[in-house]
């Protein structure tokens, strides 16, 4: 087994080659930084399990293929994207009924929680739980680029190329995105103002 990190594009020309291991190694890698951005699109465990799965398939089809005039993880966010895209499409044309999952957090969320007073426990869950439900009410898009920008910290120009689209509609697409985000907010802004 390898001692030091091995640079993605030595992984990715591996797995071009037909090494598995290097295959492996990229998903290791990335795998909970996937989950994340999934999860915070779908706001479901389950789903963004499923989403995960579905993404890490079609890079392993589509790695022989991939040019390397992007980083991975941009490529990879994009692929996350397409199948989060995809699925809601698919739910779209064959409505169903599914079950919220109601759990938000993370380990630094119980972290946060350790030194926090149990009355501002409760307003940060409060506040987590409005805001996923708001960024769930977006559009598709729109979730996807805040998710991006606000929650995963991609720059403009790794959504640019993650969504296939120019900076300056990136630019616009986004403002709209935390517009509409704010007008779902505003019964809510007592809430998330700063004391």
């Amino acid at each position: 087994m390898e001692r030091q990190a091995t640079p993605d594009l030595a992984l990715i020309e591996r797995a071009q080659q037909g090494d598995r291991n290097a295959v492996d190694l990229l998903v290791t890698k990335y795998q909970a930084r996937a989950y994340q951005y999934a999860y915070r699109l779908t706001g479901n465990q389950d789903d963004a399990s499923d989403l995960v799965a579905e993404a890490f398939v079609r890079v392993y089809t589509a790695l022989p293929k991939f040019r390397r005039d992007s980083r991975f993880t941009t490529w990879l966010f994009r692929i996350v994207t397409n199948c989060f895209l995809d699925q809601k499409k698919k739910e779209k044309r064959r409505p169903t009924t599914q079950l919220e999952d109601d759990w938000v957090g993370s380990e630094a969320t119980s972290t946060i929680a350790e030194r926090e007073s149990p009355v501002e426990s409760s307003e940060r869950f409060e506040r987590e739980k409005i805001m996923q439900s708001a960024i769930g009410q977006l559009p598709d898009n729109q979730r996807a680029m805040i998710v991006m920008f606000h929650m995963e910290n991609l720059s403009y120009e790794d959504i640019s190329a993650t969504l296939d689209m120019p900076i300056g509609t990136v630019k616009s697409r986004l403002n709209r995105a935390r517009l509409a985000l704010r007008e779902i907010l505003d019964p809510y802004a007592e809430l998330f103002q700063n004391d």
